[in-house]
This record gives structure tokens, sequence and C-alpha cells, in this order.
């Protein structure tokens, strides 16, 4: 991949330059992304289709440390919480090369520090990993089926017992047959003479 000489010095202008390089390089992996309204929100992109997303903060860099890249993955002064997104993709825009780090990596964090000649550098491993990005959509996506799965036969037995539950008390109120109108007086009788009373005459 052919290195990247001239870069945007304006930060903010950057930014979103990078940001629109993640779009176009999503979708050449065939990732459906979105771009939220407003700059409120705390991830730029969501990855995935209706029901199934994962959501994914932008960063870039071009500061150079001794082999490598020095990138800040915090929000203002502090590191972002947690739940603030689920990925974190870091450009480094000299290598033209992309990081797709999962949010727990990085959680707690002011910058991390990138080694792309490193072969085992910590952060190698997601080195353009849009894979992540496809299986963690597809793995939600599965998840909720199976809890959406596992209610419905939940709820399915909840009728089931209270369907068998109603049958046994009709039973038990309305006998049918000789032989259950039998038992049912005989219970009667007998809780009558348990109480230490009578039968009533008729």
């Amino acid at each position: 991949m052919k290195k990247r000489k001239r870069v945007i010095k304006d930060k903010k202008l950057r930014g979103e330059w990078a940001e629109s390089v993640f779009m176009a390089r999503a979708h050449e992996h065939g990732l459906p992304v979105s771009k939220p309204w407003g700059e409120m929100r705390s991830y730029d992109f969501v990855i995935g289709k209706t029901g199934r997303f994962v959501s994914v903060q932008v960063k870039s860099t071009i500061s150079r440390w001794e082999a490598g890249y020095v990138c800040t993955v915090r929000g203002g002064h502090k590191p972002y919480p947690a739940g603030s997104f689920d990925f974190v993709a870091v450009y480094l825009v000299f290598e033209d090369t992309w990081y797709i780090i999962p949010a727990e990596l990085i959680r707690g964090k002011g910058s991390v520090t990138l080694f792309p000649k490193s072969p085992h550098a910590k952060y190698e491993p997601y080195r353009e990993a849009w894979h992540l990005l496809r299986e963690a959509s597809e793995l939600r996506e599965a998840a909720e089926s199976g809890a959406a799965e596992s209610g419905a036969a939940e709820s399915d037995a909840v009728e089931t017992r209270a369907a068998e539950a109603g049958a046994a008390e009709s039973v038990e109120r309305h006998p049918t047959g000789a032989l259950g109108r039998l038992e049912q007086a005989m219970s009667y009788f007998e809780r009558q003479l348990d109480r230490g009373g009578h039968p009533p005459k008729r």
C-alpha cells in the first residue's frame, strides 16, 4: 500500500477527512456504514443493519514516536467512559493503515502507541481487522435472536403450565362420570366428619 506524503495540517479538517476515508474503506469491505446526525454522540459511525449496530469512534494520527505512532484515544481531557462505543478505528495517515481495536482494550487510556513495522506489537492483530466489525454485528444479531427465541419458549411453557393447571382445576370442580361424582360426595362427607359436624339432612 502506497504511503501518503501530504496531509491536511488543520487538526479539525484532518479529522473530518479521516472520517470520510473510514466511510469509503468500510464500503470497500462491504460493511453497511451510517453516520449519526450532529456531533454530540460518543461515536462517529455505526456499522450494521437495523437491530444489530456496532458503534465506532474514528481517530487519526500523524504523530511519530520512535518506530511507531502515538494516537490520542480520549474525549477531551479524560478517557472515554465505558459504553461510549464498541470499537475505535485508528488511522495512521502516513502509513494509510487502519487499526480496528475493541473498546475494552483502550478503556481508561489517554493514548495508544502503534508499531506498524513490528509484527509482534500489542495492537498488530487489529491492523486492518475490518472483519471484527462484521463479526460483532452478526454476533449481536445472533444473541438478540437467541434471546427472542428463549423468551418465546418461556412464554409457551408458562401458557402450557397455566392450561394444565386450569384443566386440573376444572376436573376437580366438575367431576365427570358416576365414579367422579361418587368420589366428590365421599370427600364432602369426610370433610364434614373431620369438622365434627353432621351432613345436612335432605
